[in-house]
């Protein structure tokens, strides 16, 4: 028998990319696992038996940051996400390791000694794994150019993505009164946000921005942008929504706007895609992957050529019957084939 550990320990933080991923790649491998493996979600206590009550469950303790207990029997750990700081000192416990972003390289640019701090840790991490896994081409990329893989090979994995429709939820908090472009993220810097408010030029549009709000200052930068080019009465930065309201956001936007600069996947937009919308991204990061020609992207943050690129697309889009191009394509992206692909490395290292 076959025993493997999915570190599940991020879902401790809803309304997050890694909860999400946790959620449905953990549902799934439990779905499509072989006949000969066992599989062993680790939790935390609070979640309860997400996974339903006939599945292996093994806690999280703060403590097992220190020390992991009872690993011996299992043949596998596969780490969920290159900063976790639960990772097996059990040297006969093989590690698989996902890796989904080196963001920091963006985010703390003007801090080298940081940088550095964390690609050590991350070395570290790779050191000891069996195997390595990356979400995009674009991170797999960026871990062959800052770390050092030795004789590892990376596996690259694409997410998959599960939409949930609620066709009878009308009621989200807050309803536009116009027509809307939408985004969604955790409202930092890097989801480069504040570009958005110069979309609304020369239209009638309203711009609402969801996600968690972890940055006042952030936020302010935002609504400054709004003053700036006199649009501050239809910029509207709601915070974490329901999964019903996200659904509806989706539905019934104009386009959905996503010019984030440190993206290791974008799971929004296949999200946006599946239901058939224009999507407007940036040229950064893995974001053309995901997209692919079934979206339309932003050659720079210039406010006249990002209008430019939105008006066009959003003329295009009808014309050329892209509804279906753009479902198409978020359908490529399924949980059921993440997990296969992700089984087959454990049979392969474990």
């Amino acid at each position: 028998m076959n025993k493997v550990i999915f570190d599940c320990e991020r879902l401790k933080y809803p309304n997050t990319g890694l909860y999400t991923f946790c959620k449905y790649l953990g549902a799934a491998l439990l779905k499509n696992a072989n006949p000969d493996q066992e599989i062993t979600t680790y939790i935390p206590a609070k979640t309860g038996n997400i996974f339903g009550n006939d599945v292996n469950y093994l806690i999280q303790r703060t403590w097992h940051k220190v020390f992991i207990p009872l690993l011996s029997g299992y043949d596998l750990w596969h780490s969920s996400y290159q900063s976790s700081k639960y990772f097996p000192s059990n040297s006969s416990t093989k590690i698989l390791l996902t890796i989904h972003d080196l963001n920091f390289l963006v985010e703390k640019q003007r801090h080298p000694v940081k940088i550095n701090k964390l690609l050590d840790k991350i070395q570290q991490k790779i050191d000891k794994a069996a195997a390595i896994v990356c979400i995009s081409n674009f991170v797999a990329d960026q871990v062959k150019q800052h770390c050092n893989l030795g004789d590892k090979t990376i596996t690259v994995i694409y997410n998959g993505c599960t939409v949930n429709e609620y066709p009878d939820f009308q009621s989200p908090s807050y309803l536009p009164l116009k027509p809307f472009l939408f985004t969604i993220g955790t409202v930092l810097p890097k989801k480069n946000f504040h570009v958005l408010p110069a979309l609304l030029q020369q239209n009638d549009y309203e711009l609402v921005i969801a996600g968690n709000l972890s940055s006042q200052t952030y936020i302010a930068h935002i609504l400054a942008e709004a003053e700036k080019y006199k649009v501050s009465d239809r910029v509207k930065i709601i915070g974490a929504i329901s999964n019903e309201e996200r659904s509806w956001y989706y539905k019934n936007c104009k386009a959905f706007v996503f010019p984030s600069i440190a993206e290791g996947f974008g799971l929004p937009v296949i999200e946006a895609m599946h239901y058939g919308k224009p999507v407007f991204l940036s040229t950064h990061t893995s974001l053309p992957e995901v997209g692919g020609d079934a979206a339309y992207y932003f050659e720079n943050f210039d406010a006249e050529t990002m209008q430019r690129t939105l008006k066009n697309g959003l003329t295009d889009f009808p014309q050329n019957n892209m509804t279906e191009k753009a479902k198409n394509r978020a359908a490529l992206f399924n949980w059921d084939n993440t997990a296969k692909s992700y089984i087959k490395i454990y049979k392969a290292i474990s």
